[in-house]
């Protein structure tokens, strides 16, 4: 978590941009993200220099050429240490007419974030937001990784809270319980094909920090992590620059995140490629036939992109991968053709888990739609024996608009304080994961009344139509009602009809 001084200094720099003119939140993450990107290549290079200047030997790697650039400037000079201390105007000629330019000519062919700055454009509108924005950013403390990871998060929650733009941000305790229950190998190879900022790619990194740090001791395991561990595919330039940098700053040191349309493009090359895919899709509505990948539209024929996507994750996986992924309700119980068999795919071909209903308020304010959490094993030959439903009824934060959190941080997301029954009213997170764990076991034997439980495969295949939604198999709780006796009951009717002769007889009396 940043300290409030340096929440203070990230609030500083956001409101500079503004002041300066640049309002739209997504212009300003970009922006600063170029000038993380230029700082952080400097600091490469000093990394180079000093294991040069110990061992006495030459350079090994370069990132600022000797000499001088194509337009006459040293490349000297391009370097963030040379240039932050500049008067404002000549470091705006600097980084607009030289250092933008080397970052797309030269820097591009290297690693994945450099590639997607190839089309790096510099749109800082003056000398003096330039200045402010280089000093603040070169005051704000991110020397190790968890503080990079955590300014650069701060920075994306801003998106989130501007407007439209949220759309791009799953809820990240959403991603946290989604990683939990999948709990990543450091030998896994983690796909997001939609991935955004890179949200699940930086939850799965630092879930393999923190239970498997033995992985950075085996020189194949911690390569396989730098570099072949974690791929994210978007087809928006601006996201994939966003989504580079904030594995970068979380001590990924070059994930794959490349530019795909991955509903459009043929996936040849990617099919039974990854053991974990981890992702919230966007869910546009339809594509035309001619517009859709043909080895999605061998899966199951539709225009549909929801489910489009899951067609995807099925060709992706290699057999034996699995998934964790957020689909709106459409998907648990829609009749059409294609709605029925992509379940049935889900539940016969391959292995179904867990369907997981979350609050229909969890994605407020940007959508109100209700979603749920599909987990499943690629296999090609079956295996469902039981799916695990849970009733996910509150996730910490309120579900309006607002979405103001209902206790103590402590207590909030994955937390491992235990929660009082209220507690537990307004956060399942903790429970989803706790009963996730025993769905072999004591899931087993829960009655359908529970928040939780399983429903064997014959029940879900019995009418074909394969419905996941959690209220096709829930049962509601019938409170016990004590009914007389039918002796008392008559003899009940006896006295009343005692009581309306008795009253006829007198109004008799007063009519005649």
């Amino acid at each position: 978590m940043l300290v409030g001084e340096i929440r203070s200094q990230i609030d500083s720099i956001w409101n500079d941009f503004w002041a300066g003119g640049m309002s739209n939140p997504l212009s300003v993450i970009e922006q600063i993200t170029y000038l993380l990107f230029i700082k952080r290549l400097d600091e490469l290079q000093d990394v180079e220099e000093a294991k040069a200047n110990t061992l006495k030997i030459p350079l090994e790697r370069r990132f600022f050429p000797e000499g001088e650039d194509p337009r006459g400037e040293p490349y000297e000079n391009l370097r963030w240490k040379n240039f932050k201390g500049l008067e404002p105007r000549e470091m705006f000629r600097i980084v607009d007419e030289h250092v933008f330019p080397f970052i797309r000519e030269r820097v591009a062919a290297e690693g994945s974030l450099a590639k997607s700055m190839r089309d790096a454009r510099f749109q800082i509108p003056t000398p003096a937001l330039l200045a402010r924005a280089v000093d603040k950013l070169d005051h704000v403390p991110m020397g190790d990784r968890d503080t990079k990871g955590d300014v650069y998060e701060y920075m994306l929650g801003k998106i989130a809270s501007a407007g439209q733009n949220g759309q791009f941000r799953t809820p990240r305790h959403i991603i946290a319980l989604m990683t939990a229950l999948m709990a990543p190998t450091p030998r896994d190879v983690i796909c997001d094909p939609a991935a955004g900022t890179c949200g699940f790619l930086v939850a799965a990194s630092e879930y393999l920090r923190d239970h498997h740090p033995e992985l950075f001791r085996d020189d194949a395991l911690r390569r396989h992590f730098h570099e072949q561990a974690f791929h994210g595919f978007d087809f928006d330039p601006t996201m994939l620059r966003i989504g580079a940098m904030n594995m970068i700053l979380h001590g990924v040191e070059n994930p794959v995140v490349e530019y795909r349309d991955s509903l459009s493009e043929d996936i040849a090359g990617e099919k039974d490629r990854y053991s974990l895919i981890l992702a919230n899709p966007p869910f546009a509505g339809s594509l035309d036939f001619e517009q859709t990948a043909r080895d999605l539209q061998q899966v199951v024929k539709t225009k549909k992109t929801e489910l489009l996507f899951l067609a995807l994750f099925l060709r992706l996986l290699r057999t034996g991968g699995r998934a964790a992924v957020i689909v709106p309700d459409g998907v648990l119980f829609g009749s059409s053709k294609a709605h029925k068999e992509l379940r049935r795919l889900l539940v016969e071909d391959n292995k179904l888990d867990a369907v997981i209903s979350l609050p229909s308020g969890v994605f407020r304010p940007y959508a109100g739609v209700s979603t749920a959490i599909l987990i499943f094993t690629k296999t090609g030959v079956g295996g469902t024996d039981h799916v695990w439903f849970y009733d996910m009824t509150a996730d910490g934060l309120s579900l309006d608009d607002k979405r103001q959190p209902l206790l103590p941080d402590e207590k909030l997301g994955l937390t491992k304080v235990a929660l009082t029954e209220a507690e537990h009213a307004k956060n399942n997170l903790p429970d989803v994961l706790a009963r996730w764990a025993e769905r072999d076991v004591a899931e087993r034997e829960r009655p359908r009344t529970a928040q939780s439980f399983c429903v064997p495969k014959a029940d879900i295949a019995a009418d074909g139509a394969y419905d996941l939604s959690i209220n096709r198999y829930k049962e509601t709780v019938h409170e016990a009602v004590e009914h007389e006796s039918p002796a008392e009951i008559i003899a009940e009717l006896k006295v009343l009809e005692a009581e309306i002769a008795d009253g006829l007889a007198k109004l008799e009396e007063m009519l005649a």
